[in-house]
């Protein structure tokens, strides 16, 4: 892979990587004991009819749902960064076939090439 081409998907997925960061922090704490997990906060509005409960109930499910997706994403993004400083980005993870530039571009944690993704 061309130095060019590695440096910008790197710059690319730092990028993501604190924008991932960023949105987590708005909602969510992270977790002091388990590496890469975070724990979204409970609504602290204050105590009123049953609906109003029944609604931070739901809005607390909606951001464990969040919490959980935008955590995978990070898992993978870091990952990425990992396997750019070992020397080891851009190899698919099934066949060990490099991954098409093109999908790299569009997603830079790719961790299968398109063959394999089928």
């Amino acid at each position: 892979m061309k130095k060019e081409l590695l440096d910008n998907l790197k710059q690319k997925l730092e990028k993501e990587k604190s924008a991932l960061e960023t949105e987590l922090k708005s909602f969510a704490v992270e977790d002091e004991d388990i590496k890469g997990n975070w724990n979204a906060k409970y609504p602290s509005k204050e105590r009123g009819d049953q609906e109003e409960e029944a609604d931070e109930s739901q809005e607390y499910e909606n951001l464990l749902s969040l919490e959980h997706n935008l955590e995978l994403k990070l898992r993978d993004v870091k990952l990425a960064l990992e396997k750019i400083e070992k020397k080891e980005y851009g190899k698919c993870e099934k066949c060990d076939k490099e991954i098409e530039e093109d999908r790299l571009m569009a997603l830079s944690d790719a961790k299968l090439c398109m063959k394999c993704n089928k």
